[in-house]
């Protein structure tokens, strides 16, 4: 199984001026990290995108670009695109021209994106939310899997016998991910095309996930697919210490994240309970010490039959001394434990 980490670039609010800290430090983190990630044998790293002020990325193919300069190894993923704002020409062109830069290490992950900022940035109409990431989808994967393009949709222009350059390695083809939140349309479609499924459990328990990892496995047999090219994983908020006390007090930044989403969501305020909860062996939350997310990474693994796992590492801002030990742990510790 596959071992990757995945960020969003948080922002956490700086105590002494009440505004969020400097992106550009926290972009300078990110690419240290993902070296550490490389040098440690991480599988995966997956970046993601947003258009707000506690997000440091709006574009993770840039940033991706930059790390592929410094990493020989790891493979380099959006985690997501939000592909209903996006251009799918403009995506296959920026990925297909990573996995040039990166030996062919680039995949792209695409969802319809819980955070909707990008929609009315972009000009986009939230009314078509549904629509948008059908059409886009379809011609992403037309693009990625012909050379000379021609199709029609309603809500772009048609193109005709059209050719998308630079085209990828591997016969221009890049891997495409599905990454949903858990709806079983969402999962009808993924497993309906035969691609690979990403699976966002980050609260309750993972087993409540399983009638949807199944409906998985059963539709993407029904729909003619070969069962040996399938391919699921799963992404969860993490954190690796062996020390308590940075693990208990992790709590804070966590909260803090959660209800600043939270209070533009209707969410209740964010409780000890839940995080807890989240930290115990049922829960969704792979915070502990190596032992502790090795044992909950293994028994996700067993449960859905997994091929990924992504820990999602630095939710709330942790210090950049707290996610180089988690890299370092998760490589070093946790990774030999599930393989």
């Amino acid at each position: 199984m596959e071992l990757g980490i995945g960020m969003f670039g948080d922002l956490a609010v700086d105590p002494t001026t009440g505004k969020f800290r400097n992106p550009q430090e926290k972009i300078s983190e990110i690419i240290e990290q993902v070296k550490l990630m490389d040098e440690v044998g991480i599988d995966v790293f997956a970046m993601g995108e947003h258009h707000r002020a506690d997000y440091a990325v709006s574009a993770p193919e840039m940033l991706l670009a930059a790390v592929a300069t410094v990493t020989e190894r790891i493979r380099l993923s959006s985690g997501v695109t939000v592909l209903s704002s996006s251009e799918p020409v403009k995506v296959y062109e920026d990925f297909a021209t990573l996995d040039l830069i990166s030996n062919g290490r680039a995949e792209i992950m695409v969802g319809r994106g819980s955070f909707t900022e990008s929609f009315p940035l972009y000009g986009y109409n939230l009314s078509d939310y549904e629509e948008l990431f059908e059409e886009k989808l379809n011609l992403l994967l037309k693009i990625n899997n012909e050379e000379n393009v021609t199709w029609r949709g309603r809500l772009r222009a048609p193109m005709h016998d059209q050719t998308v350059y630079p085209r990828a390695l591997n016969g221009g083809k890049l891997p495409v991910w599905i990454a949903v939140g858990g709806t079983p349309q969402s999962v009808l479609r993924a497993a309906t095309l035969g691609l690979p499924l990403i699976l966002a459990i980050i609260g309750g328990m993972p087993a409540q996930f399983k009638p949807l990892i199944d409906y998985y496995k059963q539709q993407y047999t029904a729909a003619g697919h070969d069962p040996e090219q399938m391919q699921i994983a799963i992404h969860s908020h993490s954190l690796v210490s062996d020390d308590e006390k940075v693990l208990s007090d992790y709590f804070d930044k966590y909260k803090e994240q959660m209800d600043r989403i939270g209070r533009s969501r209707g969410w209740a305020p964010y409780t000890r309970m839940q995080y807890d909860g989240g930290r115990s062996a049922d829960g969704a939350l792979f915070i502990g010490n190596a032992e502790q997310v090795a044992e909950k990474i293994n028994r996700v693994k067993e449960m859905f039959g997994l091929d990924r796992f992504i820990a999602h590492m630095d939710v709330g801002d942790p210090s950049h001394d707290v996610m180089t030990d988690s890299i370092r742990l998760f490589g070093e510790k946790v990774a030999p434990l599930v393989r």
